[in-house]
């Protein structure tokens, strides 16, 4: 699913009324109507609904809405920013006034203080995603009124006062945890695709939790849009699922290498190793050191095991020419020998490869290691890794904007794990994944992320496609997860045992499944 800039979802709007056709006023009835739907399977008749409406579209937007919820039996007010309505506004002003069912009054300093019924619910149509600077006046006293009122909000295509975004021209408050400037939406209903900004962490009390409200805007024109960002869902994940053949065997689905481990933590080279295994590859070696060989073959006895000659740590590279690709770094340690053996992989190593943990680490320390990384090659830290990686940034959005300009400068994909992890490519694309919880965020996680990457790569998929896949997977089998634990019991083993039905549920949903037939 593509995520659209604010100046080409106006080209998508106008291209839409245009070619339809559809007259705008009617284009926004049908918008309101889909947002009025999904109100009402959200709030009950007995509570009561305040509506604050801005000058322009999304103002009319929340004026029309008010009307249908009326019409619904819904107890709805209605507070006007401004009485200097635009045309579309204007008509649905009249239409609400011609019913006569809702009380619309005009937001003021005097109404500042207004009381809200307890259990009420307000509806947030003040600014669209259009906004170009930051509230100001009337309008950011009403967006305080609204987060004052503490009631539940729902806010229409993007909070009030938020950008589509860079939010970098608001100010953030750390006590609150989101930015005051801004609607504090419990909900948002954003029309036909997402904004860039829902993405960031930032944003996630202002944004609240959000549903995307199909309104019928051109999809042809919409599939010619350029664009660069885009939301991973499982209609996009689906297609990328490789479809296996009958007469393949071990072989077909190539050798991994994966190098990891170092004394004290083999945990994370069977982790790893487990999730690789399950997720389709043919063949896997894990090289680790001499010590942890025992731990290995008597945990996983599917893997086969590179032993090298240092007792606790890594230190050496083996022959890579019978793999098919490599990764590198969960527990690897960050010791001289070890990083010796990172840049000895780098020089040599022309395989896809995938690098984590640790030797993301090594890499952090070392200019010369930094710039001979692999081209295509995988990174996937965690925030504190890639800040080790790229440095500071000053708020999200810049951290995003870094994460693009690392993954072009050096010709790599970077996975910036987290909620929505980011794949940034060596184009200047990213994708923002749709699975995954906060369950997640224990011990182990990313070393099987990297196992399942790994698997991929093993399996001839693009550097690309193993990113996006893998990141889809991972986050899918913590969702299924969830379903036998809670958020805070999940541990990383759960991930990989619900890998298995994560590609199954890919792998039915993908309408190019083979089907045996009979003639």
């Amino acid at each position: 699913m593509k995520i659209l800039s604010p100046e080409n979802v106006r080209k998508l709007d106008a291209y839409t009324i245009e070619n339809e056709p559809i007259l705008d006023i009617n284009l926004m009835e049908r918008a309101a109507k889909a947002c009025a739907n999904k109100i009402q399977t959200k709030i009950s008749t007995t509570q009561k609904i305040y509506v604050f409406c801005g000058t322009g579209n999304n103002g009319g937007d929340g004026l029309a809405i008010a009307r249908m919820l009326a019409d619904e039996d819904f107890k709805v007010e209605v507070f006007l920013i401004s009485e200097k309505l635009n045309a579309n506004s204007k008509i649905n002003l009249e239409r609400l006034k011609a019913q006569k069912k809702v009380k619309i009054q005009a937001f003021s300093v005097e109404t500042i203080s207004f009381i809200f019924e307890n259990n009420s619910v307000i509806v947030d149509a003040i600014f669209g995603s259009g906004l170009n600077k930051p509230a100001s006046g009337i309008a950011l006293k009403a967006i305080e009124t609204i987060n004052n009122a503490k009631q539940f909000v729902i806010s229409i295509d993007i909070p009030s006062g938020f950008f589509a975004e860079d939010n970098s021209l608001l100010t953030f408050d750390k006590n609150l945890g989101f930015y005051p400037q801004a609607v504090c939406a419990n909900w948002t209903l954003t029309l036909e695709l997402p904004f860039l900004s829902f993405f960031f962490p930032d944003s996630e009390q202002n944004i609240g939790n959000w549903e995307i409200v199909p309104i019928g805007l051109d999809a042809d024109f919409l599939n010619k849009i350029d664009c660069n960002n885009y939301f991973v869902t499982a209609q996009f994940a689906e297609k990328l699922l490789k479809n296996r053949k009958r007469f393949t065997h071990k072989g077909t689905y190539g050798h991994a290498l994966l190098v990891s481990g170092c004394y004290g933590k083999m945990g994370a080279a069977i982790l790893a190793s487990r999730a690789c295994l399950r997720s389709g590859v043919g063949l896997l070696t894990t090289h680790i050191p001499r010590f942890g060989y025992q731990i290995m073959q008597t945990s996983l006895p599917e893997a086969m095991l590179s032993i090298d000659t240092s007792d606790i740590l890594v230190s050496e590279i083996p022959d890579l020419s019978k793999f098919s690709a490599v990764g590198i770094g969960p527990a690897l340690g960050t010791k001289p020998n070890s990083r010796k053996a990172v840049a000895s992989l780098f020089e040599k190593c022309h395989l896809p490869l995938v690098i984590d943990a640790d030797a993301l680490n090594i890499i952090s320390e070392s200019s010369d290691l930094l710039n001979s990384i692999p081209i295509n090659s995988i990174l996937t830290p965690h925030p504190l890794e890639f800040e080790r990686l790229a440095g500071k940034s000053e708020n999200y959005f810049a951290r995003y904007k870094k994460q693009l300009e690392f993954a072009k400068q050096h010709q790599v994909f970077v996975v910036l794990k987290g909620a929505n992890t980011c794949i940034c490519t060596p184009e200047g694309e990213s994708y923002f994944n749709s699975t995954g919880n906060s369950g997640m965020a224990t011990a182990g996680s990313g070393d099987v992320l990297t196992g399942i990457i790994l698997a991929l790569l093993a399996q001839a998929y693009e550097p690309k496609i193993a990113a996006i896949l893998g990141v889809f997977l991972h986050g899918k089998a913590g969702d299924l997860a969830l379903s036998e634990q809670s958020y805070e019991s999940l541990i990383a083993s759960d991930i990989t045992e619900n890998l298995g039905k994560a590609f199954h549920f890919l792998a039915t949903k993908n309408k190019k499944n083979e089907k045996l037939t009979r003639n």
